[in-house]
């Protein structure tokens, strides 16, 4: 029987690719999304994938998702917690409300969507904790104090899980992307962009794919002995 997987934020950019190279793999996978109800009908009408809308910074909106999502496509045996947001600002100029939107989202959304499947994953023995943070959650960024924080705090997450799983047959493992040729990226002027790539000594940008193929990795059987571990797929741009 295929394994179910729930990928938030799965409908756009990396997410897109996450859920897509999961399905590949034979998954059963359903899609997050918080508020783009079109992008995520053309998703689900181009790939088959069930997308489903909630805010992964309320708890009981999550739970009450993962409910839907298991009653629907399966007990879920695999989380890819990849929903995140950003609110630039250097430190000085940063609100309390930039603050606590990107902590609601980028780190307590995390607690939020795996919390209510740990207890299913520890009854069937298996599970799949996959959580992608961000190189600037290794290195830090400047005007990027919330952001880097989740993405520093996510790692601190996969390496408590993962002593926590280990006993059960779940993994918890984190991928900190550098900078990937997303829509995001691709929309910031050419020369800002340039002078991202000059950092890059693989002299260009990622792309979602291939950090599609680190979350198949992961989920797979093959993996099941790298527990509480990082994967830095940023184009040598930075080491930890």
């Amino acid at each position: 029987m295929a394994r179910t997987a729930l990928v938030t934020g799965g409908s756009r950019g990396i997410g897109a690719a996450i859920s897509k190279a999961l399905k590949a793999e034979g998954y059963n996978v359903a899609a997050t999304y918080a508020g783009n109800d079109e992008a995520a009908a053309n998703f689900t009408a181009e790939t088959g994938i069930a997308t489903y809308k909630w805010n992964v910074a309320d708890y009981d909106e999550s739970k009450a998702g993962i409910e839907k999502v298991e009653a629907e496509v399966g007990p879920i045996d695999i989380v890819v917690a990849n929903a995140g947001i950003t609110k630039d600002a250097p430190f000085h100029k940063m609100t309390p409300e930039q603050w606590h939107q990107v902590i609601d989202t980028n780190l307590t959304g995390v607690f939020n969507t795996v919390h209510p499947v740990w207890p299913g994953m520890r009854e069937r023995k298996f599970g799949r904790v996959i959580v992608i943070s961000s190189i600037n959650g290794q290195k830090g960024q400047f005007a990027q104090v919330n952001y880097a924080a989740t993405k520093a705090g996510d790692l601190g997450i996969v390496k408590s899980l993962a002593q926590e799983g280990a006993r059960a047959g779940i993994t918890a493992n984190a991928i900190c992307p550098g900078y990937i040729a997303t829509e995001m990226v691709m929309a910031v002027p050419e020369k800002v962009r340039d002078s991202i790539v000059a950092q890059i000594p693989a002299g260009r940008l990622g792309e979602p794919e291939e950090i599609a193929r680190c979350v198949a990795f992961l989920a797979s059987d093959d993996s099941q002995f790298i527990n509480g571990s990082t994967i830095s797929a940023n184009g040598a741009q930075f080491f930890s």
